[in-house]
C-alpha cells in the first residue's frame, strides 16, 4: 500500500487502542455483515477495519477479505484476531482510504466501511477510491456517524471538539459523510448515478460489561478524538468538566437494566451505493 506515515490520522488512531471499544462493537458488526448478502467466493474490501469487527464477520461468510487500516497497531491486532480464529481467507494491511493505488480496480464484489474511512482526509479522493475498486455491479456499505445527531457518538464527538482548539484551514469534518446531499455529490463526482446511492438511518449497539462512567474511562484512555480532547481540556484546567459531560451523556443514555453494565444505541447513516455494469 501506499506509505502512510505523513497522515495525521495514523498518529489520531496509533494513539489509543481502539480494540478495547471494538470489543463492545462485535455483535452489531456481525449483525450488519448478516445483512450484506457476503457469500463464500466473494472479495470483500474492508476499509478502515479496525481490528476486524466488521471484516471479520465477512471472512466467516466464506469471503476472500483485505481489511485496509491506517493505524499499525490495529491491523496488527486484525491479523492475530484471524490467526487466533484459524481463518486463512482474510489479510489485514496498513493503508489509506483515499490513496488505494496498489489495489486492483474493478476488483472487489463488496467494499465495506463502517465508521471507518469517513475518517480519512480527502473524501472525494475516498469516494473515488472506493468506486474504482469495486467491480460493476458491485456494491459499497458505510457507516458513517450524523453531524447534530442527539445519540452517543456524535454528542461525544460533539462535547469532545467544544474542548480541543479548532481544525486548521482547509479541514473537512469527517461528520460531513453523515449528510446525505453530501455523500450523493461525492460519489455522483466518482460517476454513480443518485439513483444507485440509497440511505437508512440504522443502529450500532455498544455493548459494556462496565458501568457508564467506567466506559467514559475507556474512551479517554484509549479513543483517539476523546484523547485529544482531554489533553486540549487539560491545559485549559476543563479536564473535570469535561469528564462530567461525558458522564452525564452516557449514563442518560444508557439503557441497560443490570447492574454495572453498559448498554449504548447510536444512529448512523448506512449508505449503499451500488456501482452500475460497465
Amino acid at each position: 500500500m501506499t506509505t502512510t506515515e505523513n497522515n495525521p490520522n495514523k498518529a489520531l488512531w496509533e494513539k489509543g487502542d481502539f480494540t478495547r471499544l471494538a470489543q463492545g462493537m462485535r455483535e452489531s458488526g456481525e449483525a450488519l455483515i448478516a445483512q450484506l448478502g457476503i457469500t463464500k467466493g466473494m472479495h470483500v474490501l474492508d476499509l478502515g477495519c479496525g481490528d476486524g469487527t466488521t471484516a471479520i464477520p465477512s471472512a466467516t461468510k466464506g469471503a476472500t477479505v483485505l481489511g485496509v487500516d491506517i493505524a499499525r497497531n490495529l491491523v496488527d491486532a486484525g491479523n492475530a484476531r484471524a490467526r487466533q480464529a484459524g481463518l486463512t481467507n482474510i489479510t489485514f494491511q496498513e493503508g489509506d482510504a483515499s490513496d488505494l493505488s496498489e489495489l486492483k480496480s474493478d476488483f472487489f464484489d463488496q467494499v465495506v466501511s463502517i465508521f471507518g474511512a469517513m475518517f480519512a482526509p480527502r473524501p472525494l479522493n475516498v469516494a473515488q477510491e472506493m468506486v474504482r475498486v469495486t467491480k460493476p455491479g458491485g456494491k459499497i456499505t458505510m457507516g458513517n456517524w450524523i453531524p447534530g445527531d442527539p445519540t452517543l457518538v456524535a454528542q461525544i464527538l460533539k462535547i469532545s471538539s467544544a474542548h480541543t482548539p479548532p481544525p486548521p484551514q482547509g479541514f473537512i469534518s469527517p461528520m460531513l459523510w453523515g449528510v446525505e446531499s453530501e455523500v450523493t455529490q461525492r460519489f455522483e463526482a466518482a460517476g454513480i448515478q443518485p439513483k444507485n446511492i440509497s440511505f437508512i438511518r440504522d443502529k450500532y449497539v455498544f455493548n459494556f460489561p462496565m458501568t457508564p462512567q467506567e466506559l467514559v474511562n475507556i474512551f479517554r484512555l484509549y479513543y483517539g478524538p476523546t484523547m485529544n480532547a482531554f489533553d486540549a481540556a487539560a491545559k485549559n484546567g476543563n479536564a473535570a468538566q469535561l469528564q462530567r459531560e461525558l458522564e452525564d451523556l452516557f449514563v442518560s443514555q444508557n439503557t441497560s437494566r443490570t447492574l454495572g453494565h453498559s448498554t449504548i444505541a447510536a444512529t448512523f447513516l448506512r449508505v449503499t451505493v451500488i456501482k452500475g455494469q460497465m
